[in-house]
């Protein structure tokens, strides 16, 4: 009998070990000498709330489902009905296949048909690899079309800090964060600094509830990757880097979800874009006939 999460593969080196799933083809688990540093789930689980999913060609949230691009108007299907918005993207239940396995990398890959709404063609893939400095993805999109397209990614970890989110010591390197309306789509903008929200030196989460984007990253040079870092009050913890193809992140305490999972970790989402990109243009990316994009990111245990 086939998992509720397809097809597994499992790679390891120097202790760290990652399951890879091909549903999504997204992380099901990801852990250190034993120790999870992912909040996954288990094989025989559906992926609850896009748990280490992977986001294409939109991530998070389009209002309505409609958006315009090269002068002509299009309309996706609403998948997150109740706010009335598509939500995170086309290939998160995805079927993808694995083109090259070792012990301790594995390479899946998927290719978006057109289809009412997005009415191009995509090729995706995603390379995982463990070692002694951590988990590293690297993920390459090619427009297979005639036509040029829009895109965007992101990818859904949800991270264990070993503490419970009020006590977690979280750092985002960012100068700003989207305001939201009630259904968390962005209609404006504010600076971090002075506010509850910023977290550009590591404090505590305490009772803030965070589904919030944070952009205008603080980077070395232009060309420099970004980390995101939870951990507890002796160092230890967890670091989400993502390199200069992503320039936003994603918090997400997740107050909503449902059971033992509201509040037991913390998504953090590097995203190429913010939500509602494909009608605002900030950052979207526009893939011309046989162009690629390529991103990388990663996760490694801090202490």
């Amino acid at each position: 009998m086939r998992q509720a999460s397809g097809e597994q593969w499992t790679i390891a080196a120097e202790g760290h070990e990652a399951v890879v799933v091909e549903i999504g083809g997204g992380l099901r688990t990801y852990a250190v000498d034993g120790v999870p540093l992912l909040d996954g789930y288990g094989r025989e689980e559906l992926c609850p709330a896009y748990a280490g999913a992977l986001l294409a060609p939109w991530p998070n949230r389009i209002r309505d489902g409609r958006y315009n691009f090269d002068g002509r108007s299009y309309r996706l299907p609403l998948t997150e009905p109740e706010r009335h918005n598509a939500i995170h993207g086309l290939v998160a239940w995805a079927r993808w296949h694995a083109t090259k396995s070792a012990a301790d990398e594995v390479t899946v890959e998927h290719e978006v048909p057109p289809q009412p709404g997005y009415p191009w063609a995509l090729a995706l893939s995603a390379t995982y690899a463990v070692g002694a400095s951590g988990l590293r993805a690297e993920h390459h999109v090619t427009n297979v079309d005639t036509q040029p397209c829009p895109f965007g990614f992101s990818v859904h970890p949800y991270l264990l800090a070993g503490a419970g989110v009020p006590e977690v010591l979280l750092s985002v390197p960012a100068r700003s964060r989207l305001l939201l309306d009630g259904r968390l789509l962005p209609i404006g903008a504010a600076k971090v600094a002075g506010t509850e929200y910023d977290f550009t030196a590591p404090r505590q989460v305490g009772a803030l509830e965070l589904d919030t984007a944070f952009g205008d990253l603080i980077r070395a040079d232009d060309k420099a990757p970004t980390e995101v870092t939870l951990s507890t009050s002796d160092g230890r913890g967890v670091a989400i880097w993502a390199d200069a193809s992503f320039g936003w992140w994603q918090i997400f305490t997740a107050d909503t979800l449902a059971g033992e999972r509201r509040r037991r970790s913390i998504a953090v989402e590097p995203m190429t874009c913010p939500p509602d990109a494909f009608r605002s243009g900030r950052d979207l990316v526009t893939l011309e006939p046989g162009q690629a994009w390529r991103g990388a990111w990663g996760i490694r245990p801090l202490g």
